[in-house]
């Protein structure tokens, strides 16, 4: 009963740092899609955000904190990128954003999501998910 609780209690956080995530990316989309322009170091507060609340919230007694933090970010920034990129296929095709993003599917946005993104990008985005991570394992407290 215990190994099945422990089982159901990972999903359970896998669950709530995946939604975290997605949440984080596309509030994320909002400056980017406003400004137009490339806003990649905001991986790093959203990061800190990030490893706060899962340390905090999802899994505060666990190990797998950071990991799941890093991993939150790491969604955030694959979710704002296949967001901006439908935002910019669908002005250029005068689609609205839901139009576009179901007729493209996720494979194709996330192909030109990595098309369109440099080195110095995925820089901070695994900036962000390292400081994350540092935050997470800094928060969190080993199990009693």
């Amino acid at each position: 009963m215990s190994r099945l609780r422990e089982i159901l209690s990972l999903a359970m956080s896998l669950a709530s740092a995946s939604m975290l995530g997605l949440a984080a990316g596309a509030l994320w989309m909002l400056p980017v899609a406003y400004l137009q322009r490339d806003m990649a170091w905001l991986a790093l507060p959203l990061g800190a955000a990030l490893g706060w609340s899962v340390a905090r919230w999802v899994s505060p007694r666990r190990r797998s904190a950071p990991w799941l933090a890093a991993a939150a970010t790491l969604l955030a920034a694959g979710y704002v990128c296949v967001l901006i990129t439908g935002v910019k296929l669908a002005g250029s095709m005068s689609l609205s954003l839901s139009e576009t993003l179901h007729t493209a599917g996720p494979s194709m946005l996330w192909a030109l999501a990595t098309l369109g993104a440099g080195a110095a990008q995925w820089a901070w985005f695994a900036a962000g998910a390292v400081v994350a991570a540092l935050v997470a394992r800094r928060l969190s407290r080993p199990a009693s």
